[in-house]
Parts: structure tokens; sequence; C-alpha cells
């Protein structure tokens, strides 16, 4: 079975074409860029042929998609002879409030919900719709399958889940905590327990996806106990541009005092602050890096800052979690950034760590133990695939739905 997998953004839309009776063989993937804008670009990677890149003006998500169908079938960049051979498509969708505990077969009433979690995601819920809809116009009659990325943390607790706030604002607005990351969080941690021979339903484990955005997640027994991010994903862990866990008096002081506007305030939490905003370099953390080989001393704070929270999260889940038997590195920066893994796991002796420092410094993108034999907790480096995770569920819905 031949699967597109769809993520749109506002102004972007990556995917994948992936050939599921083939072990899930990537045969195409690529991305779509500035939607909307006069420099609108496909940079588009096919099995076995050259990289295709072309700029062009791309009004909508519509003419983006149209663009990545023609391109899938063309003779010189194509990988499929004819669009009837892409048997569904799976669509990654931000938020999916309380409705979605799973992945799902979309329908009229599956969009209208998405419609609905639209004010809880204002940013990602609109362009992953457009790009349902616009499958709808260009692939008539395929099937098409939402996989969310909240739906995982669907498992929490009242406890876990409820602000300190009063509980009628709950009700009446569904203000808590939903979660994101939550296909990568699930499938490092049934990847791990796959290559250790645990069993999933029966481990505590936290799991740290690390990137430009970040969260951490507490797993019982298969299921999410716990997780950094909150209603929105600025909450939790120190990130690229966003601020992370923050006194909320700190936006009513600041709000007032630079005069700001609901827009400006939260442009200056998610996109000004964070490792960028502490550091003034970059919020990449390969830039902070060589920054700090240069000497800057902000830079040095702003990773500082950025493992020490990431070290908190650990330790406060483990006794969330009562103990824990393994503990997870995934995502662009948890992946690769071995300094960032190390620091993460300094002092943390006490739980039964035993750290692997020269195993760490060599392991990069791939699934690697980095503690010693005797250490009573595992840690590891595990890579993620959400597009995977989209396809299979894709998969199995359609084949359980033409039963």
């Amino acid at each position: 079975m031949i699967i597109l997998v769809l993520n749109c953004g506002s102004s972007s839309i990556k995917y994948q074409l992936l050939n599921m009776a083939n072990n899930a063989d990537v045969l195409a993937k690529g991305i779509i860029e500035k939607i909307g804008l006069p420099d609108s670009s496909l940079t588009h990677n096919s099995k076995g042929k050259d990289k295709f890149n072309v700029q062009q003006q791309i009004s909508d998500h519509t003419d983006g998609i149209n663009l990545i169908l023609d391109t899938l079938i063309s003779k010189e960049h194509g990988v499929i002879s004819d669009l009837s051979e892409i048997k569904a498509v799976g669509h990654r969708v931000a938020h999916g409030g309380e409705n979605f505990k799973k992945s799902v077969l979309i329908n009229d009433d599956v969009k209208h919900d998405i419609e609905k979690c639209i004010e809880l995601a204002p940013l990602h819920n609109p362009a992953n719709l457009k790009g349902i809809l616009a499958m709808e116009k260009l692939l008539q009659g395929v099937s098409q399958i939402a996989v969310f990325d909240t739906s995982f943390h669907q498992t929490m607790p009242a406890y876990s889940y409820l602000y300190g706030i009063p509980y009628e604002l709950y009700e009446k607005y569904k203000i808590r905590r939903y979660g994101f990351h939550g296909t990568s969080h699930k499938y490092v941690a049934q990847k791990a327990c796959g290559i250790l021979n645990l069993d999933f339903n029966n481990s505590k484990i936290i799991t740290c996806h690390l990137g430009n955005g970040a969260s951490v997640a507490a797993i019982k027994n298969g299921k999410s106990l716990d997780t950094s991010m909150g209603f929105t994903p600025v909450e939790g862990l120190m990130m690229g541009t966003r601020c992370g866990d923050l006194d909320i008096g700190v936006l009513l002081f600041l709000a007032e005092k630079e005069d700001l506007s609901l827009k400006a305030t939260n442009d200056l939490f998610n996109k000004r602050s964070g490792v960028s905003g502490v550091s003034g370099v970059s919020s990449d953390m390969r830039d902070i890096e060589n920054a700090i080989a240069s000497g800057n001393e902000r830079a040095v704070v702003a990773l500082e800052m950025y493992a020490y929270r990431v070290k908190k999260y650990i330790g406060a889940y483990a006794a969330a979690l009562g103990g824990v038997d393994l503990i997870i590195f995934t995502g662009g920066i948890g992946e690769n950034d071995t300094v960032v893994r190390e620091k993460s796991c300094q002092g943390l002796e006490f739980l039964g760590i035993d750290f692997d420092t020269k195993i760490n410094a060599v392991s990069k993108n791939k699934d690697v133990v980095l503690t010693n034999k005797g250490s009573k907790v595992t840690v590891m480096t595990v890579t993620t695939n959400e597009e995977l995770v989209i396809a299979t569920d894709t998969m199995n819905i359609v084949k359980n739905h033409t039963k």
C-alpha cells in the first residue's frame, strides 16, 4: 500500500510517500516553503534520482499539494506512474482536544471537530484542515486519516492535566494540559522497548523529545502520565525561541512595562525567547556551541539553562513514576547533541544512572544505549520517525475500514 503523509504548516507542507508493502520504503520526500509569497519553493527528493528544486508562485495549500502530486508522477522526478497508486493520505494534525484519543478516518464530523480545535491551536489546525480539504479536491475518494499530536497524552489523569484555576473555566473553555509530540514520544518508547526486550506496557519510561520545540513525557505501563508541554506548546522546557515555564507575573509585568499588545506578548514568549533570546546568538544549538567555543558567556548560560531544565523534568518525572527503567533522548538535539545529553544526565547517579560519556561522545543519529551494563536505569538515544507512525496508523485504519 502506497501512502502519502502530509504535515501542513501555516506556510509550508512537508511530505513523504511510503510504500508500506516494502518495509515502509520512502519513495520520495520533500517540503514546500513560503506558501503565498513570491519566492515560494519546492525541494523534492526521489529515491534513486537527483534532488529537484523549483521556485515558483504557490498561492495556497491546494496549489502546493497539486505541485507535490504533479512532481510525484512526473517522468523526470516522479516515483509513481499514476496518482491512483496512492491508496491513502495520512495527515499530522496538531490538536485534537479531548475528542480524539487515537488516529481516525476523516469524515465530516472529524473535520468539524478539528475546526472546533482551531481556537486551541490557531497556528497549526487551520493549516492541517487546509491540507485535508485540498486533498479532497485533488484525490477524490481516497481515504484520509488524521493522526493527532495530542492523542497519546489523553491518558493523563485529571490531577496531571488540570491547572490550579477555577474548575468552571476548564469546563467552559477546556483549559487544561494537552501535551504535544505525542506521536514521537510513543514511537521512540515502543521502539526502545523492542530493542531492549522490555515490556512497553509494564515499564516506567521518560522520553525527552529535544528539538527547536521540546518536551518531556512520563510514560507508565504504556500510557502517558504527564508531559511538559501544556495548554499550548510554550510551556515546559526552554526551547529554541519559546521561553518554557514562566512565572505568569513576568508576563503581566512586561506587558504593562513594555506596553505590549496580546500579539506582541505572544511573539515575545514564543518567537523571541528561549535559547535565542538568552544567548542573543541563535535558536540552533550548533550555533550556540560554536559561540561557546569562541568564548560567548551568554551562550554558555543558555546551554546550561537548557540542559538544567531537561534534568529537572527527568527528576520530577522519576518521582511521578515512582522510579524509572528507561530514559530516552530523541529529536534533532536529543539524537545529535552529545553535550546536551551529557549535561542533562550529570548528577543523576542517585537514580541509578551510570552514564558512559565515551559512548555518548560518538553516538549521533542512531539507536544506542548510553549507559554501562551495570546501570540500574538505561539511557538511550533513539531516532524518531513521526512520518512512519502516521503511515502505519493510516494503513491499519484503512485496512480495518475495508474489511
